[in-house]
């Protein structure tokens, strides 16, 4: 077994790097690698962006953030400023955040008022499990915000016209 000093200072970097898969899932729409960072069922409060708080199955959320991201043109999350508490195997991580969010214009949105912008924090719960560290709890306290906040709705009623959801 390795120096509990270093175990600790890996098992930072691992939790890092799943909470950073988050934002890299999203945005690069890799939805296998975002999907992997779950637990089955996970804990989710958004409800500073209207999103309903609740207990989730893994799968049900990753396809609900593959419909709103499909109408979505481009994002760009970051995570930075890690803060993790490591008590054997549970941990909690809290970061700063920030994403950017566009769709294309049309639909009654002009080129200048395409982009939303949110920062904040989130506070993630994750466990170990034998395929490493999973988030199984995500809070997202939305501090600030600028642009056009109807975006995210443009954004999922193209994306389900896109994916052919209801």
């Amino acid at each position: 077994m390795a120096d509990p000093t270093v175990r600790l200072l890996l098992d930072r970097a691992r939790i890092s790097d799943v909470v950073h898969a988050y934002a890299t899932g999203l945005d690069r729409r890799d939805w296998t690698l975002y999907r992997g960072i779950f637990t089955d069922e996970i804990q989710m409060d958004f409800a500073s962006v209207g999103i309903r708080p609740g207990l989730y199955k893994a799968d049900d959320w990753v396809r609900d953030a593959r419909t709103l991201f499909a109408g979505f043109a481009a994002t760009q999350h970051t995570s930075t400023n890690h803060v993790h508490d490591v008590r054997g195997d549970a941990a909690t991580c809290v970061s700063n955040m920030q994403a950017e969010h566009f769709v294309e214009p049309g639909d009654g949105v002009a080129a200048d008022a395409n982009r939303w912008t949110i920062g904040g924090f989130y506070t993630n719960g994750l466990v170990r499990t034998s395929a490493g560290w999973k988030l199984q709890s995500i809070t997202l306290v939305v501090t600030w915000t600028t642009g056009n906040p109807e975006v995210p709705r443009v954004a999922l009623r193209r994306g389900r016209e896109r994916v052919g959801r209801t």
